[in-house]
């Protein structure tokens, strides 16, 4: 076989199928907490389609479901629970403490 004829040829690699993130009993809804906070980062942000392995059309429904989610606050619009931890341990607030006892 000649050099050039090889270079088109596919290569057969094994892979593993990933099972899709929502099942097809899932329903998408505010409501639906568990299934809501899979696709939320740490930070409280909505994580992006390609890391979800969402559908476009699942993707829309799941933003809009956390938007009416933290509207309704049943999820928070920011984590900020290592920023308060930080803040607490400063020296300029230990300090205040000192002072006001």
């Amino acid at each position: 076989m000649d050099k050039s004829k090889r270079t088109f040829l596919k290569s057969k690699r094994s892979f593993r199928r990933r099972l899709p993130p929502i099942q097809s009993g899932d329903r998408i809804d505010y409501k639906n907490m568990s299934l809501i906070s899979r696709f939320i980062s740490e930070q409280g942000k909505i994580l992006s389609r390609r890391v979800n392995r969402l559908t476009l059309k699942q993707q829309r429904l799941i933003t809009v479901a956390i938007k009416q989610a933290r509207i309704l606050s049943l999820l928070p619009f920011l984590n900020n629970e290592k920023q308060f931890e930080r803040t607490e341990s400063t020296t300029r607030t230990s300090s205040l403490r000192a002072r006001k006892r």
